[in-house]
This record gives structure tokens, C-alpha cells and sequence, in this order.
């Protein structure tokens, strides 16, 4: 039985999720903890839990989502877990930051391949690639438990967008057509905003 306690971080308003099984053992899935009372809500909410955290997720590279990640990394003494093909955009975070006019420095922090680290969490979830919004976007689909967390790739009545570096509309669109495959009733947990369903959104 899984339990997801979403929080909502950053200057770009983007949920951070901590998926929980049976056995106590997390998942932070996009550490966009920016400040200090974000990073103290996250841990405070772990540790009163007594929650093992056994991964760091992105569901992607960009900034909104890792605002929090050499935090939470130095934290747990983890690296975060993502995409090959995001990998170069993350380790680019001041590119980033100067593209939005972000007055901030870039931190570095370790990152590490989901594909290469996935089986060591099967049969927990499925990484499903979804492409579009950015080269290696992915969504983490829960089959048992019929639930998606499908970062930016979609939300509720609506999608990620495609016009920064990286994206491709085409991709989305094939993505998105992947996802409105899966059960009507999974519950989607997006980056951005509230929860939906799939049925709701293929409609």
C-alpha cells in the first residue's frame, strides 16, 4: 500500500513527492525544496515519520524541480536519479538559472541513472519514458496501486510546454498518447498543480 504526501516548493510552485510503501522505505520524487522552511518541512515530515529514504527521483532536468537537490542529496548522502538524456541540462544548472534571471548560484550535486539503478527498485514501479517536454522526461507508474506521477509531461487540463530548449511537440504528443493507454482510474500525481485522473484527461 503506498502513501504519497506531496508538498508544494520553489518560486515556480512545483510538487515534491514522498512515495512510501508498507515498510516505511521513501522515495523524494523532485527535490524542489528552495529555502530553508522548505527544506525543514521535508525533513521534519520524514523524520517524524521515521521514513527510510532508499531514492531521490527527477522526473526530469529542469530547475524548478531540483532547486532542492543538493540539499536533499547531502542529506541522505544519495544521488538524484534521472535520465541519461536530462543529465547534461541538470549539470547545467547556471544556464538555467540565467535563462529565467534566477539571481542564484548554481550548486552541483550527484546524479545517477535511473535506468541503470531501476531494477534495484522493481517490482515497486515502472519507469516510463515520455519524451517532449524534455529529451528525457519519464513518468513512475505504480501498475498495482494505479498510480502515475507524471512530472511535466501532463497535468490536470493541460501539459508541459514545448518551447524551451530540448522540447519537441511532436514527442509530447506520442508521449501523451502512451499515458491515455493506462487504466482511466490511475491517479495522476503531476509536477505542477492538482491531481487528476487518466480518464479525465484523455477525455
Amino acid at each position: 500500500m503506498l502513501e504519497i504526501k506531496s508538498f508544494l516548493f520553489g518560486l515556480f510552485g512545483t510538487n515534491t513527492y514522498v512515495v512510501r510503501n508498507e515498510k516505511s522505505e521513501a522515495i523524494i520524487i523532485d527535490p524542489a525544496c528552495s529555502n530553508p522552511y522548505e527544506q525543514e518541512a521535508l525533513l521534519r515530515y520524514i523524520q517524524t515519520e521515521n521514513l527510510t529514504v532508499k531514492a531521490i527521483i527527477a522526473t526530469h532536468g529542469h530547475l524548478d524541480h531540483l532547486w532542492g537537490a543538493t540539499w536533499v542529496c547531502e542529506q541522505w548522502h544519495l544521488p538524484v536519479l534521472m535520465h541519461a538524456a536530462d543529465r547534461q541540462m541538470a549539470e547545467a544548472m547556471q544556464d538555467q538559472y540565467n535563462l529565467f534571471g534566477v539571481q542564484r548560484t548554481a550548486e552541483p550535486f550527484p546524479i545517477a541513472s535511473l535506468r541503470a539503478t531501476e531494477k534495484s527498485f522493481r517490482p515497486e514501479f515502472e519507469i516510463i519514458e515520455t519524451p517532449g517536454h524534455t529529451p528525457g522526461s519519464v513518468c513512475l507508474y505504480w501498475s498495482k496501486e494505479k498510480v502515475l506521477i507524471s512530472g511535466d509531461t501532463l497535468f490536470h487540463m493541460g501539459y508541459g510546454r514545448t518551447d524551451l530548449p530540448g522540447g519537441d511537440i511532436g514527442q509530447l504528443i506520442d508521449s501523451l498518447g502512451r499515458l491515455f493507454t493506462l487504466p482511466p482510474d490511475v491517479r495522476v500525481y503531476p509536477g505542477h498543480g492538482d491531481s487528476t485522473t487518466i480518464g479525465a484527461e484523455a477525455r
